[in-house]
């Protein structure tokens, strides 16, 4: 299934629907929400509903997809992908941590900040080094404490596209202060606008799905990798999440980003002059198979 929510042209609320085909929406009553759905342990059988009775068909021309859970409980942002570890420590002049070998790190980011998958991101003030992030997430569909990675697999609600949107220049100012990034993360994170549920990109449940996931900048190619070269696992980075407290439904699991999906890793490895960060003008394009896109406009 592919859950999103929604606005209607000529309708103010948020709906939230399931794709029915590629081009229409099968709508749930009003005052529905993804997030209710998932808290409610009522996901599956609420879709299951909406396709084979759908009430009303809205067609995707006719709606702006906003976040499908557009204020997530929390958001924890993982680094496992070991090549992007390696390579934005070189660019950012630090050791490589080797306990990041010993379990899955992440850092809390802003779960008010989530944009849809085309809503324009404007540059902070100030702000001379905007980057993308090309990444996948996890929304969790059920709450749990001190999780096995294998129980951690069954807690998965379906998966996203995310972007870390981030001010290098506020960044490299904030790692020596020792307390993990804060406002060059703090100001938007983008989103695509479909939660797809396990069955359709991961059915062997091995919360690491080998899907090809590429970036693109003003219609030229800049990266491509894999998702299936994540050093920790979705299961691992929620059992890792879960201990010694609880996850909850509707909280949001970043990978981190692929090798080579950002700007910072490029710059380092090919050449500044060959890939500047972000300017107002510039359009970001990120895509997963089988996942979705963000096509977002900087302003």
């Amino acid at each position: 299934m592919k859950w999103c929510t929604f606005h209607q042209q000529g309708r103010t609320e948020q709906r939230v629907g399931v794709l029915i085909d590629d081009d229409s929406i099968s709508a749930l009553p009003l005052g529905t929400t993804l997030l209710g759905l998932l808290e409610s342990d009522e996901l599956t059988s609420a879709g299951a509903q909406a396709i084979e009775q759908p009430a009303e068909v809205v067609p995707l021309t006719e709606v702006t997809l906003l976040p499908p859970i557009p204020r997530p409980p929390s958001f924890r942002d993982f680094m496992s992908f070991e090549e992007h570890l390696l390579n934005s420590a070189k660019a950012m002049g630090v050791p490589v941590p080797q306990r990041w070998y010993d379990s899955p790190v992440f850092y809390f980011s802003n779960p008010a900040s989530f944009q849809g998958p085309t809503q324009p991101v404007t540059r902070p003030p100030g702000v001379a080094a905007l980057d993308f992030e090309l990444e996948v997430a996890v929304v969790v569909g059920r709450g749990g404490r001190d999780l096995t990675p294998e129980q951690a697999v069954d807690h998965i609600a379906g998966y996203l596209v995310l972007c870390d949107w981030s001010a290098r220049d506020l960044q490299r100012g904030e790692i020596p202060l020792t307390m993990g990034p804060f406002k060059s993360k703090d100001f938007a994170s983008s989103v695509s606008g479909f939660l797809v549920t396990p069955d359709e990109v991961d059915p062997e449940r091995t919360a690491r799905p080998d899907l090809a996931m590429t970036a693109s900048v003003n219609g030229e190619k800049v990266s491509q990798g894999q998702l299936g070269t994540v050093h920790w696992s979705f299961a691992e980075m929620l059992a890792e999440a879960s201990r010694n407290t609880v996850i909850h439904p509707g909280d949001v699991i970043g990978s981190g980003t692929v090798s080579t999906g950002c700007l910072l890793e490029l710059s380092i490895l090919h050449g500044a002059d060959r890939y500047d960060y972000l300017v107002p003008g510039d359009t970001v394009h990120l895509a997963v198979d089988g996942i979705g896109e963000i096509a977002v406009p900087i302003r």
